[in-house]
């Protein structure tokens, strides 16, 4: 980590600079502030180390430049006993700390130490900030048919205003994905992204979860908690599966967004909110207002701006693309070759109708890379339903155990369900009837274990 020491007197710059050489610092001096301030801007210093009394341009004056110029740099201030209210006033304008002559060198590095480490959470802290914004980049949400090309247009022009979006599609095509992208590549990036599914939160803690309570403000309220919407502030709060909520909530959910203003249950003091809503649905909205499930004018409200996303069945020219993702994404993950697919496998999969969607085809991709040891994959090695699905629900895969625990865990699965018959368990899992026999063989399974 590179230092600069800025300090009029030669023989004090020497002594810092061999004590934090010693602890493993870079270091480069300078005799007074116009010297530092060349240096700094021709190099990169993680900790400026400054007199805060020298001629010419002093130590106040190298913070504020530096402070102006790179916050992350961290300045530390050196004084004498009878300028103490001068670096008082530098930490008030930015200074990291001060140290006060004569300093031992334990206290010295203590405070260099204690800088560094915040130097590094913040170059951590903007790493992981940049990865996320990548993550939710457009280049993220797979497509080049004509229909996600459309979508992207529509999220770059919504993401730079602060509109209200709703975003309605099928199961598993990918809204929260899409509310993502808007708020990573919108102005509200650095803030938080709060996500609700409403569907999945009992009707009895909605509430609670989305405005906050207070302390007491009913039964098994022991203390005071924050609401989604005051956990957005500053960011996003996207309302997953919106069509669900109770209709009573919808009034108060949109006095909300009229007002800007959220209130705790049990208080009758208001939250100013600066939150920008994104809202989903896979349901026709229209229809629920017309069967008196759905307010009209929270709808309106909410409908600033909407994106619908097609199904994966109407963008299958997509479908090689997100394959290509998902074979990448789960060989990496499980440790394996990244396969390759065949025509034979490509074109059963284009086929094949997808009513759980790209959540559905990711799901059998992964599945697929669990129990496929050779290359190519084939058409038969596809873990396809035999059958329509009756629904659009997608069993999901625990994939925090080791890839071989996994395999097992879905065969010995199928095999209960099917009461020990390889033929309806081998229907079930996607998989050839010889396939899965060469499995049980592996595990040393046996279909009367299952019965």
């Amino acid at each position: 980590m590179h230092i600069l020491i800025v300090d009029d007197e030669q023989a004090q710059r020497n002594i810092l600079a061999d004590i934090l050489k010693d602890a493993g610092y870079k270091t480069d001096l300078a005799e007074n502030g116009e010297v530092a301030l060349r240096k700094f801007g021709a190099n990169q210093y993680a900790i400026v180390l400054t007199d805060l009394k020298m001629p010419g341009k002093d130590g106040l004056d190298v913070l504020k430049h530096i402070h102006n110029s790179d916050q992350d740099t961290q300045v530390i201030i050196m004084t004498a006993f009878g300028t103490i209210p001068g670096a008082v006033n530098a930490i008030k304008i930015g200074a990291y700390d001060y140290l006060t002559k004569p300093f031992k060198k334990d206290d010295l590095l203590q405070v260099v130490d204690r800088a560094a480490e915040k130097v590094k959470l913040l170059k951590e802290n903007a790493r992981l900030k940049n990865e996320i914004s990548n993550r939710y980049q457009y280049a993220s949400i797979i497509g080049q048919s004509p229909e996600m090309r459309q979508i992207f247009s529509m999220i770059e022009r919504v993401a730079k205003v602060d509109a209200t979006v709703l975003i309605t599609g099928k199961s598993g095509t990918g809204k929260e994905l899409v509310a993502r992208a808007v708020h990573y590549n919108g102005n509200r990036k650095e803030g938080p992204f709060v996500a609700l599914n409403c569907g999945a939160i009992p009707e009895t803690l909605i509430e609670s979860e989305l405005f906050g309570h207070e302390k007491g403000a009913f039964t098994g309220a022991a203390k005071t908690y924050m609401g989604k919407f005051e956990q957005a502030q500053g960011g996003t709060i996207f309302l997953d599966e919106i069509g669900t909520m109770r209709l009573d909530l919808q009034i108060r959910l949109l006095r909300v967004l009229q007002e800007k203003k959220v209130q705790k249950l049990g208080s009758n003091q208001s939250i100013d909110l600066d939150v920008r809503v994104i809202a989903a649905s896979n349901e026709n909205l229209e229809e629920l207002i017309n069967e008196k499930k759905f307010r009209s004018d929270l709808y309106h409200r909410l409908n600033v701006f909407s994106i619908a996303l097609p199904s994966l069945k109407d963008r299958f020219q997509d479908i090689p693309l997100l394959v290509r993702h998902f074979l990448e994404k789960y060989a990496d993950q499980y440790k394996k070759e990244i396969p390759a697919l065949s025509p034979d496998a490509l074109n059963k999969l284009e086929k094949y109708p997808f009513p759980g969607n790209v959540r559905e085809l990711e799901n059998i991709i992964e599945k697929t890379i669990i129990l496929t040891d050779h290359n190519p994959i084939l058409a038969d090695d596809l873990m396809l339903p035999s059958t329509k699905p009756q629904n659009n629900n997608v069993k999901e895969i625990d994939s925090n155990g080791s890839l071989t625990d996994i395999e097992y865990k879905l065969i010995s699965d199928a095999l209960i369900e099917s009461n020990g018959s390889i033929k309806k368990a081998s229907e079930a899992l996607g998989i050839s009837y010889k396939t899965l026999q060469y499995r049980m063989k592996k595990f040393n399974m046996h279909k009367n274990d299952f019965r």
